[in-house]
């Protein structure tokens, strides 16, 4: 497992390893996954609900309160639930999405699959994620599993993280080299 130097990732993947050998011992893999998931979508659709957990401006009590009322309104109760607020208590959730994929990596690397992160221009279609594993699975020899985010300043393409791999088919990429090749050549 590669571990990276960052403080914030190395707080992420503690919390992480805890939850996944909670979810594990209380064999609910599957739902803290799913809960979890959910967490992040909410994440990634509020802008208030980012700043609540990267804002130092906040109390400890006052994120705590927050999040407990977010989880028991979007149904994300047991472990996961509890995870958010003992974070929150903590004043963790700033490590939050860190936390969300390390839980991910390790829940992997458990079920034997890689873990791919794809950044995208636009969201992918169903198909072109079941395409998009089978494409990585014959590279990887493995099952892989992927989480996909987007990004719209890529303009178009991927970039795909596996591993210590990296493969950037982006736009913004491309065009970046052409201007640099123009300086050059200018």
């Amino acid at each position: 497992m590669a571990q990276s130097s960052s403080p914030i990732s190395a707080v992420a993947d503690r919390y992480a390893r805890s939850l996944f050998e909670l979810a594990l011992e209380a064999k609910s893999l599957p739902k803290v996954e799913s809960d979890l998931a959910r967490f992040e979508s909410m994440l990634a659709d509020s802008a208030d609900l980012r700043r609540l957990i990267e804002s130092p401006v906040f109390s400890s009590e006052e994120q705590a309160k927050a999040i407990g009322a977010i989880v028991a309104k979007a149904g994300i109760a047991g472990l996961a639930g509890n995870f958010l607020k003992v974070v929150a208590s903590n004043r963790r959730l700033f490590a939050v999405p860190g936390m969300i994929r390390a839980f991910r990596r390790i829940l992997s690397e458990h079920r034997g699959e890689a873990a791919a992160e794809v950044t995208s221009a636009h969201a992918l279609s169903a198909a072109q994620q079941n395409e998009l594993k089978a494409a990585l699975k014959s590279v990887a020899g493995k099952d892989v599993a992927i989480s996909v985010t987007v990004d719209p300043s890529l303009l178009g393409g991927l970039v795909v993280r596996m591993g210590s791999r990296q493969i950037d088919t982006s736009l913004k990429t491309k065009l970046n080299s052409l201007k640099l090749a123009l300086k050059e050549v200018g």
